[in-house]
């Protein structure tokens, strides 16, 4: 089985979209440790990110990881990723994951969201929202195509 790891900070939608993607019940609770959500989503704490004492954390689970999911909240201010984020991966692919761009203000939002991610080294940028289960489904098929050739999702969605 393929196994993806969520990384991002607290409130970005980590959980949410993990319990979505998974379908499963969205349950709102504080993520304190890494948890394993449908059996092939890692969804890891803010904290790991949000900390730089906590990276070991984050190298340490992505081990097995098949690829990383970074996310960040189109209403987020400020970056909350370090520049070439993506270094500490390894080689793993690394997706960028622009969430709640429904609450987004305007696209100004959206672009800022946009270069955090780039400035991390995600490969590939996608956008979901969460004011409809069709935003959710909508990224799950684009994730699909955007992996289809490496067969990273063929066995999670």
């Amino acid at each position: 089985m393929k196994k993806i790891m969520m990384v991002g900070k607290s409130g970005c939608g980590k959980t949410t979209l993990s319990q979505r993607l998974a379908g499963e019940e969205v349950t709102y609770q504080k993520t304190q440790s890494t948890q394993v959500v449908g059996g092939d989503i890692l969804d890891t704490p803010g904290e790991y990110l949000e900390q730089r004492q906590f990276y070991n954390a984050l190298v340490v689970t992505a081990v097995s990881a098949d690829v990383i999911l970074l996310l960040v909240s189109a209403v987020d201010e400020q970056n909350p990723f370090p520049p070439y984020l993506h270094s500490m991966f390894c080689g793993k692919p690394v997706i960028g994951i622009i969430t709640k761009t429904d609450l987004a203000e305007g696209p100004e939002q959206v672009e800022s969201a946009r270069t955090f991610l780039e400035l991390a080294g995600a490969e590939e940028i996608l956008q979901v929202g969460f004011g409809s289960e069709e935003g959710v489904w909508s990224l799950k098929d684009k994730l699909k195509d955007k992996t289809e050739e490496a067969k990273i999702w063929e066995d999670i969605l």
